[in-house]
């Protein structure tokens, strides 16, 4: 499935966390599961490996339903832009961690999953 919206400003703690995310407001999306997918970003014809998050993040929010998504070999400023996310394959169901550290580690465990993936 393929999302496509504007890159919205976000609490920036993935950036804190190492894994600076573009965040789509997926409050009216539907037929899509939350969790965690291998997913993919073209970026001025640049196709990029990524990681997304679609869900309610439980573990820092809990109230806001968000595409975040980790491109991987990309830096730059996408706020105010138009992206497409390919969400190619879930990796697991979104949960909720007990610490901050807990979530940062398994999003490590889960970035290193998606750049082991073939498209």
């Amino acid at each position: 499935m393929t999302i496509t919206g504007e890159v919205i400003h976000g609490a920036q703690l993935g950036r804190k966390m190492g894994f600076p995310t573009a965040n789509i407001d997926a409050r009216t999306i539907e037929g899509i599961d939350n969790g965690v997918y291998y997913s993919a970003v073209e970026i001025d014809g640049v196709r990029y490996k990524a990681m997304s998050n679609v869900g309610y993040r439980p573990s820092v929010d809990g109230h806001t339903r968000l595409l975040e998504t980790h491109i991987f070999g990309f830096s730059g400023d996408l706020y105010g832009k138009h992206i497409s996310v390919d969400l190619i394959k879930k990796i697991r169901d979104e949960q909720r961690f007990s610490s901050i550290e807990e979530l940062r580690q398994q999003l490590a465990t889960d970035a290193d999953l998606c750049r082991s993936q073939q498209e």
